[in-house]
């Protein structure tokens, strides 16, 4: 959106320095670049004088401009102190840049108690942030703070569990100085009812692995819901579990449902977040990564494509592989005695450097192989549950013909039959519609059916 600034680039601002570009505007006010490398916040004669009879401003602090017939309020800001709206605002980098937001919003409600503060302007420089008096209805202060930690995420900063996920690289501990330093009230519950919490009735399901789903409730779900139990009997946290096989077979899909099972926060290492070409900078990526989990614990550390860091070091993989994969024998086995369950996945166990395997440092090597129909069938139901669908619909045939494929083919045929009904004007999935899309979606591998489903090295 084109926006117009209220002076001509290069006028000359009080306090020195000269007006650029206009970087946001709402009613009453502008913020413009400096060219001398910062901001300045301009305010219409009402506004801020709305700000001075408040007390949220000195009129010392603030140049008077006389432009043609109107008077502005200027206020210059270097680009050492923030100044954005609250709601166009990024993200903090630091603790310290969260805190500073945090100061600013409880010494305007020391001042201001009711004007909602959602199109509010931060002012890193005086410490407030100062109302806008738009006409918009009011947003709660714990969803203004929250949707200013996550950079626009929509959540407010009681629901604490879900924002340590988003803000993840911020210490629990952390962020919860952050939030008092607000003045609002932090409602993570104590460790008792946290562990009472994460306890969740019933098993962990998982629709068309439910061998998978019955190995993560034996070795993951009820330890950790009865570690008293198992802790009087020498056992610990659960340990690392390295799940492999084909592409398309589920594997990132049922870590996904545990991580959302469990209510833990989820780290990912994986080639696009901590690869780097130079030596020793992946290492250092792989560390904070399992410092942060460490620091969020319990947690659960996801390593995708772990032959991408975890090769042989004996195929003559350089000095920086060997780097890596000793960066992981060191932490993989201190992740569990700090509660950060690991689980890696590869579609080539045979390339993983057999040190890495032992028990120990991954104490279960799961196979997760092409479903069988017995195994498809739920799936298939689970996923056309939510659908309108013909009376005609028998899943049954289709588990049959998708018997021994990858269970990501499954999910698409549903979804071409949907998209093919819709396309045909229809409001409701037919049997021939589902035909039609597995039709459409031919076996890459007819010899898949002939494995086994799942097993342990």
């Amino acid at each position: 959106m084109t926006r117009d600034s209220w002076f001509p680039i290069g006028y000359a601002l009080p306090g020195g320095g000269s007006s650029g570009r206009c970087l946001f505007q709402g009613d009453g006010w502008q913020i413009l670049g400096v060219a001398t490398r910062g901001r300045a916040l301009i305010a219409g004669a009402e506004l801020a004088q709305r700000w001075i009879d408040a007390a949220l401003v000195d009129r010392d602090v603030l140049g008077v401009i006389d432009f043609g017939p109107r008077r502005y309020y200027a206020l210059i800001c270097g680009e050492n102190h923030a100044l954005s709206p609250v709601c166009d605002s990024p993200s903090p980098n630091t603790k310290a840049e969260a805190l500073a937001f945090s100061v600013a919003f409880r010494a305007t409600r020391a001042i201001d108690r009711q004007t909602p503060l959602q199109e509010a302007i931060y002012v890193e420089k005086i410490s407030r942030v100062l109302p806008t008096y738009g006409a918009s209805g009011g947003c709660a202060d714990d969803v203004v703070l929250g949707r200013w930690l996550t950079g626009g995420v929509n959540i407010s900063v009681q629901s604490f569990q879900r924002l340590r996920e988003i803000v993840s690289w911020l210490p629990a501990e952390s962020l919860r100085n952050v939030i008092e330093a607000a003045g609002l009230p932090v409602s993570e519950p104590s460790p008792a009812v946290a562990a009472a919490s994460s306890k969740r009735s019933g098993k962990f399901e998982l629709s068309g692995r439910p061998e998978l789903a019955s190995f993560f409730n034996e070795h993951i779900v009820d330890v950790v819901q009865n570690r008293e139990r198992y802790r009087a009997l020498g056992i610990g946290f659960p340990g690392a579990i390295v799940l492999h096989g084909p592409p398309g077979c589920g594997k990132t899909f049922a870590v996904e449902k545990l991580s959302e099972f469990l209510g833990w926060p989820c780290y990912s290492i994986d080639a696009a977040s901590v690869a780097s070409p130079y030596i020793h900078e992946t290492s250092k990526k792989v560390a904070a990564v399992f410092d942060d989990a460490k620091r969020n614990a319990p947690s659960l550390l996801v390593i995708d494509e772990m032959e991408a860091f975890l090769a042989d070091r004996e195929s003559g993989s350089g000095h920086h592989r060997i780097e890596e994969v000793a960066e992981f024998l060191r932490r993989i086995p201190e992740a569990a005695k700090n509660e950060v369950l690991v689980i890696a996945m590869t579609n080539r166990i045979d390339l993983i450097d057999q040190a890495i395997l032992r028990r120990g440092r991954f104490d279960h090597i799961v196979n997760v192989d092409y479903p069988n129909e017995s195994e498809v069938l739920p799936l298939l139901i689970d996923l056309l549950s939510s659908l309108p669908k013909e009376a005609d619909v028998a899943p049954a045939p289709l588990a049959a013909a998708l018997s021994g494929r990858p269970l990501s083919d499954v999910a698409f045929v549903v979804r071409e039959a949907g998209r093919r009904a819709a396309r045909s004007g229809k409001n409701r999935i037919s049997q021939a519609d589902l035909a039609a899309a597995l039709e459409s979606a031919p076996s890459v591998d007819p010899e898949a059916g002939k494995r086994n489903k799942i097993g342990f090295v």
